[in-house]
């Protein structure tokens, strides 16, 4: 059963789409704030088919996030209280935000940076960062520089190497993707 390489191939298609720039660009907010698909998954397929647009896209990429970085900030600064820390609780994550919150205090600006630049969910920190009141300019820095830090490295690798990499990537997929899986539920069973 090739489920990864059926996606992969989809992903791709729709890489070439006339409005992938602005899915692209509303993947990459919606995820900042809520969406648990990362942009790169699309990011990646949009530099392979077309690489002459790889830093125009990173770029996209890039802002776009960080503007639903600043809609979670606002949204953990002012509906914190109110909606999210009862629906947190509810839905099982009290550690969680608890583990965010001594992460904030122990190491400020740094795990914004951290979070956007690694694949830890950068939307627990846009809103932690809002619920804390953390300064909202070193916030904007720290996720600015930390997502496209991330998305030209991915826009890099993908544009310089182009088709062999294409065609590396599409032998492997299926593991790659398997990989993942079985990677995100050995984190959930240890960080549980």
């Amino acid at each position: 059963m090739k489920i990864f390489t059926t996606l992969y191939d989809w992903t791709l298609k729709w890489s070439r789409h006339r409005h992938a720039e602005k899915y692209l660009a509303g993947l990459s907010c919606a995820e900042s704030t809520f969406f648990p698909i990362p942009p790169d998954v699309m990011l990646a397929p949009m530099v392979l088919t077309q690489t002459d647009k790889a830093w125009r896209f990173a770029f996209v990429t890039t802002v776009a996030s960080v503007v639903g970085g600043i809609l979670g900030y606002i949204l953990g600064f002012y509906a914190f209280e109110s909606w999210l820390s009862p629906l947190i609780i509810d839905l099982g994550y009290g550690e969680k935000l608890a583990l965010a919150e001594t992460w904030f205090s122990e190491y400020g600006v740094w795990v914004v940076f951290i979070a956007g630049f690694s694949p830890i969910p950068y939307k627990v920190f846009t809103i932690s960062a809002g619920a804390l009141s953390m300064a909202f300019l070193p916030f904007v820095i720290a996720s600015t520089v930390g997502r496209g830090l991330r998305f030209y490295l991915v826009a890099a690798f993908m544009k310089y190497g182009g088709p062999p990499m294409e065609a590396k990537l599409k032998d492997y997929i299926e593991y790659l993707g398997w990989a993942v899986v079985i990677l995100a539920v050995l984190a959930y069973l240890i960080l549980r």
